[in-house]
């Protein structure tokens, strides 16, 4: 009976393990500059065709501004939060 709970006990700690390797692996591609880097991208190309579709000006310069506005926002928001658990 004590070596079940041992073994029940081992597998339990081995499940917790697991749960926090893959929390902290999902957090870092959370914060993760390659991530910002894909997301970047995709807004890029996607402001670009939707530019081109209703047949806008300068689509490949006016589309750099939802991507900057993304990248400050990244940028910024670490500060925020680090201000906002302060004041909690």
């Amino acid at each position: 009976m004590r070596e079940k709970n041992t073994m029940k006990k081992q597998s339990e700690l081995q499940s917790i393990q697991e749960r926090n390797k893959r929390v902290e692996l999902d957090k870092a591609w959370e914060t993760s500059k390659t991530r910002r880097a894909i997301i970047a991208v995709m807004t890029y190309i996607i402001v670009v065709f939707f530019l081109w579709l209703i047949h806008a000006p300068n689509i490949f310069l006016n589309a750099i501004v939802p991507v900057v506005g993304f990248i400050l926002s990244t940028l910024t928001l670490s500060w925020c939060k680090k201000k906002w658990m302060e004041n909690k």
